[in-house]
């Protein structure tokens, strides 16, 4: 099973582009950290943050374009995923992704633009834009299954 559950800030405003047919793809940084603490022995272990690089594509995509700023809490669910290519000098650089499944926005809607609405890869659209509309949001649902194995455009 290839499962990853983030929750943490958003880096940067998340870039979104439109690939095949108008396909929303979004690509978005995540820091997530784990707080210090200290040892029965009394040493210290400082605080630690990581940064992950996530893909959004489709519904979830849109969403993140309309919604999601910098410095937006998100709760992500989705994937790793593992590629490579080649740089300049020909040697093989690799990465890793989170292709994302679900996605909920877990910032307060006072402090930011986002309507905390909870978003995954299989649903409508027309419940994400009645969780914004309406400014209920928490617990509205969509979703996009279909991550396709191809080259981002970023």
């Amino acid at each position: 099973m290839n499962k990853v559950m983030l929750i943490g800030n958003v880096g940067r405003d998340p870039e979104v582009r439109y690939v095949d047919q108008g396909q929303a793809v979004a690509r978005l940084t995540l820091a997530t950290t784990e707080r210090g603490y200290t040892l029965q022995n009394g040493t210290q272990v400082p605080e630690r943050t990581e940064w992950h690089n996530v893909i959004l594509w489709r519904k979830l995509a849109e969403v993140v374009e309309h919604y999601v700023h910098k410095g937006d809490k998100l709760y992500i669910e989705g994937r790793i995923h593992y590629a490579s290519y080649d740089d300049k000098q020909g040697k093989r650089q690799f990465y890793t992704e989170i292709w994302a499944d679900n996605m909920e926005m877990l910032t307060p809607k006072q402090a930011s633009s986002t309507y905390g609405a909870t978003t995954s890869a299989a649903g409508s659209s027309s419940s994400v834009a009645a969780a914004s509309n309406s400014g209920a949001g928490q617990g509205q649902t969509t979703s996009d299954a279909g991550t396709e194995d191809e080259p981002l455009p970023f």
